[in-house]
């Protein structure tokens, strides 16, 4: 990867919501806590959730990734609270195929459009999908 490639990619944008990352704050008494590594590039994701009628009700996270994996996180974490199970799922799906290519997650996930520069680096792509696929996984439990 070239210098002019990276500083495409780690955008200003994406560094500031790497920098201001949401729900970093531990939840006094979580229902479920999950960990999620992207084997690839070794970024892990703790998230810890409250749940009720379906939907998450609280969440903190914890996150030990590259940039383009905080920006996720970070734009994940703001607008997590309040969804449903089938909603992040759809995110899920939407960022996937936003990353091969497809268009940008519908609101209020728009947000993901910033990475579309990382469509180019799928060793990034895991990294990316760590927040939404870890939040699903801990909604089994809860």
């Amino acid at each position: 990867m070239s210098d002019t490639d990276l500083i495409k990619l780690y955008s200003q944008r994406i560094l500031a919501l790497a920098a201001d990352m949401p729900g970093t704050d531990p939840l006094p008494e979580p229902d479920v806590t999950m960990r999620k590594r992207a084997p690839l590039c070794g970024s892990t994701v703790e998230v810890a959730l409250t749940c009720a009628d379906g939907r998450v009700t609280g969440y903190s996270q914890t996150v030990h990734a590259c940039a383009l994996g905080q920006a996720s996180a970070a734009i994940f974490g703001a607008q997590v609270v309040g969804r449903t199970r089938d909603e992040i799922a759809k995110l899920r799906d939407q960022l996937a195929e936003m990353l091969k290519g497809g268009p940008v997650p519908d609101a209020p996930f728009g947000d993901y459009e910033v990475l579309q520069a990382a469509r180019d680096y799928p060793n990034r792509h895991g990294s990316i999908l760590l927040a939404p696929e870890a939040t699903l996984e801990a909604l089994e439990q809860c």
